[in-house]
């Protein structure tokens, strides 16, 4: 089952805000439609964004094939959609760069950035199975953060689908799933994906993964990312930096799996990044909130990053 994916001129998603309800496939044919499903968060995780940029450029070609004007006002709403995650502008604008040479053309290189997105899942997916066990000894208990699986990237996922190739070699103790509020992306998107694969899980609230880490219920935390910044910095869903800390004080591995895609060399570190606050309507009716939907975890409180391509070692002193 692919998260997004271009059916017969539209772009088909899993409605990710209606799960674990309900599997529902939304079906846009427009850039507004799309952009809309990007900002409610229908369609979310870093890979998968990279794909919907290059769809939605694909579709402004395809609707707006004779007014350029109005097909680059579209691309540039696709691109700004949301602000934090590289992969999103860099999808778009991978596919824009083929604008000149027509809708067709277009097209092609989305399918490109989808189909490597998918090679990239798979190949994260063995090497970051060996680190664990390369640093954690075989059958290790994890805990992760949000959800980086098949709907955040497409097919497999990132981290979780690291979690799904030790589970698949027999070399996996069970995971804690952190439920990620206010969206509750891990309790109900890693929750269920866990369940489709038959993975024995816990869901803990966000503000218990450090205890569990102290008090050595969890081997090691391994978890996505939005964009990885120049000096290693790690810009991911808000609540990933608590538990970089835990991990930390409790003297566990912290791994990071994110595909090359990911990896921004153009921004220096995490301070540079802006952060989205999604506002008070998904925390509270009745004051004010702080919602920021992602924050900044220091390179130097990360183990390791997994991409499709290689390790990096922060303990060994690698850099990104």
């Amino acid at each position: 089952m692919r998260t997004i994916d271009w059916v017969d001129g539209a772009v088909e998603i899993i409605d990710q805000t209606v799960l674990p309800g309900e599997v529902k496939i939304l079906r846009l044919r427009t850039v507004p439609e799309l952009v809309a499903a990007i900002q409610s968060l229908a369609v979310r995780g870093a890979p998968a964004l990279g794909v919907a940029g290059a769809f939605g450029v694909a579709l402004a070609a395809r609707v707006h094939a004779d007014d350029p004007v109005a097909r680059d006002e579209a691309v540039q709403r696709v691109e700004n959609a949301r602000p934090t995650a590289v992969n999103l502008a860099r999808g778009a604008r991978r596919a824009a760069g083929l604008l000149a040479q027509g809708a067709a053309a277009v097209l092609e290189e989305a399918f490109r950035v989808r189909d490597e997105e998918i090679a990239a899942s798979e190949a994260m997916a063995v090497r970051g199975a060996d680190l664990m066990v390369e640093l954690c000894g075989a059958r290790p208990r994890l805990l992760t953060h949000c959800n980086t699986g098949g709907l955040a990237a497409v097919t497999v996922g990132t981290a979780l689908g690291v979690v799904h190739e030790l589970h698949q070699r027999g070399q996996l103790a069970g995971v804690v799933a952190s439920e990620t509020r206010p969206l509750l992306q891990g309790a109900r998107l890693t929750s269920w994906e866990l369940t489709r694969w038959g993975i024995e899980h816990r869901v803990a609230v966000d503000s218990a993964g450090p205890f569990l880490m102290a008090r050595g219920e969890v081997d090691a935390v391994i978890l996505g990312a939005d964009r990885i910044c120049a000096n290693g910095d790690v810009i991911n869903k808000i609540g990933t930096y608590s538990h970089a800390l835990g991990a930390r004080r409790a003297g566990l591995p912290f791994v990071v799996v994110a595909p090359e895609s990911t990896v921004d060399l153009e921004t220096a570190s995490g301070d540079d990044v802006t952060i989205e606050d999604r506002g008070s309507a998904e925390v509270t009716p009745w004051a004010p909130a702080a919602n920021p939907a992602f924050d900044v975890t220091p390179h130097d409180l990360v183990t390791a990053i997994v991409t499709d391509h290689r390790v990096i070692r922060h303990d060994r002193g690698d850099r990104v």
